[in-house]
């Protein structure tokens, strides 16, 4: 039944509110026969921050990833959100059509009243938390099949496993931002319309290639020439890779209509130690420093600072040591990346420990906080350490 505004007038009374306090127009909520049904989980609210809010309204969409093993997520063109289910006291109503009190002031309505049917109700919503994309697993598909060059008898076989962007937006749980960007970081490049990461041999022949004929060219790292090299290492290898290799440890950039690259030789020299470092387990920090330095180019500089998140220094070993630790082969969860650490080495100092757990940071969140959350200080010899909150197995 419909309510009369005498009717309405009466219950503001009882209720003991004064109608001049309030706007003239009123709803009058009633549930429709459909309305028990829209509790079933056909609808969900979302709850958005205005940024979000103002990229729907712009027609830009938002995407829901996750496998069934997965902890879906919600991502926007270029961040990434947990997805959490909130629980709330207060029923929430679906009402279409329903008009704010802002649209009601500006209808100016007159003792109006509004029969309004309630669609649907919830006790709950989504509530997204940003958070870092989830981008171990990009890594993981790629190196399933990793490019080793055009002459490959793998690159013959069909029915190897090859990525197309789609492929990976389908699977990876990040924005489409995020991911293009981790592409950039492991050096990944499309070949014939699939991402691949070069094997690693592969990508240090390219780039003794490169450094080879800088030095018998006597040309400056800081301007190598791409068409040069294009044209004196093309019976060599594919094109699309030197200019690749080029891209991967150089700037890029266009002086009177030709086109340069600027080495970077922290990053060459970088690679170079991981080479050195992936074929032994540990090595003795004084010969390595020595080795490392010779099979640079000449005019190269090493420092164990160019090592940052690749590398693990032992001071207190006798002689000192060095290990290769690579920061992208811990685990994402946090838990499991402290534990891994920790499994590893029983105490750190921060100064050992930040690189392996920059990552970890979220917005406004420190190493500080993170080492205070998963584990314990003590001072060793006047030098404040971490070790774990929990055994380590």
């Amino acid at each position: 039944m419909k309510r009369t505004r005498e009717e309405v007038d009466a219950t503001l009374q009882i209720a003991k509110l004064n109608a001049a306090e309030l706007l003239p127009a009123v709803h009058c909520l009633g549930f429709g026969p459909g309305a028990s049904g829209a509790d079933t989980g056909d609808f969900c609210l979302l709850e958005l921050e205005p940024t979000l809010c103002q990229q729907l309204e712009d027609g830009h969409s938002l995407v829901i990833r996750g496998d069934k093993d997965e902890q879906a997520v919600l991502c926007s063109k270029d961040k990434t959100y947990d997805l959490k289910i909130a629980d709330t006291s207060n029923m929430l109503l679906f009402i279409p059509g329903c008009k704010t009190p802002d649209q009601l002031k500006k209808e100016d309505s007159h003792c109006n009243i509004i029969h309004t049917e309630i669609f649907g109700f919830s006790n709950n919503y989504w509530e997204l938390r940003r958070c870092r994309p989830k981008l171990k697993k990009l890594k993981k598909l790629l190196m399933e099949n990793p490019y080793e060059g055009p002459d490959s008898q793998k690159e013959k076989d069909s029915n190897s496993s090859k990525y197309t962007t789609e492929d990976l937006l389908d699977q990876i749980q990040a924005s489409e931002e995020e991911i293009m960007t981790q592409l950039q970081v492991l050096n990944a490049c499309e070949i014939g319309g699939y991402w691949r990461i070069l094997e690693f041999d592969y990508e240090m022949k390219l780039l003794n290639h490169v450094t080879q004929l800088v030095d018998s060219e006597s040309w400056s790292f800081s301007k190598v020439p791409l068409n040069t090299c294009l044209q004196e290492l093309g019976p060599l290898e594919p094109g699309e890779m030197i200019e690749h290799c080029l891209k991967c440890y150089g700037k890029k950039y266009v002086d009177e209509g030709e086109v340069y690259f600027e080495l970077d030789a922290d990053k060459i020299c970088r690679t170079t130690a991981q080479m050195l470092l992936q074929n032994a387990v540990k090595f003795n920090l004084a010969e390595f420093q020595e080795v490392w330095q010779q099979s640079v180019p000449e005019g190269m500089i090493t420092s164990l600072d160019q090592l940052t998140g690749l590398a693990l220094v032992d001071r207190h070993s006798r002689p000192e040591i060095i290990s290769l630790l690579k920061v992208d082969d811990l685990p994402e969860d946090n838990q499991e990346r402290f534990n891994s650490l920790f499994s590893l080495r029983e105490k750190w100092t921060e100064e050992d420990i930040a690189p392996y757990i920059q990552d970890l940071c979220g917005e406004k969140q420190t190493i500080g906080a993170l080492l205070t959350k998963y584990s314990r200080s003590s001072m060793q010899n006047g030098v404040k350490v971490y070790n774990s909150r929990r055994p380590i197995s």
